[in-house]
């Protein structure tokens, strides 16, 4: 008996070396503004999550995996350089996704953001969703 999925999202990077889709839910996107997250996407990183089960890579030969702690892991295309996941090892049953590598419509919303108080001095933060100022 085989058994059927619908895809609830799919993206990839820039260049399209890296493909994806997702077969399960996503959740609410989450702005993170941690200084890690801030330096490597160069502004906030956007992100939903989905079960790490649920993603499914049609293509990932340049998907790399920058390890900046023992902890944490940023996955980026190592071709045009799109920042593409986070994720840590204590959450290893979610990856998280960046929001603005889906391929339009996501149907999402944007309803947290976190570590406020990293923001960039030159961002205004969104007023209209609930800001945590540092450690979930």
């Amino acid at each position: 008996m085989s058994m059927e999925f619908s895809v609830t999202a799919s993206g990839g990077c820039h260049c399209g070396r890296v493909r994806y889709r997702v077969l399960g839910p996503l959740r609410p996107v989450v702005n993170c503004h941690c200084d890690p997250c801030r330096r490597i996407t160069g502004h906030f990183l956007a992100a939903t999550s989905a079960q790490l089960g649920d993603v499914l890579f049609d293509s990932d030969e340049t998907l790399t995996w920058y390890h900046p702690t023992d902890t944490v892991q940023y996955g980026f295309c190592d071709r045009c350089g799109s920042t593409l996941f986070w994720r840590a090892d204590d959450k290893a049953r979610s990856l998280s996704i960046a929001a603005g590598t889906l391929d339009q419509p996501t149907g999402l919303t944007t309803d947290l953001a976190l570590f406020g108080d990293d923001a960039g001095d030159y961002h205004n933060l969104d007023t209209s969703i609930e800001t945590v100022p540092g450690d979930r």
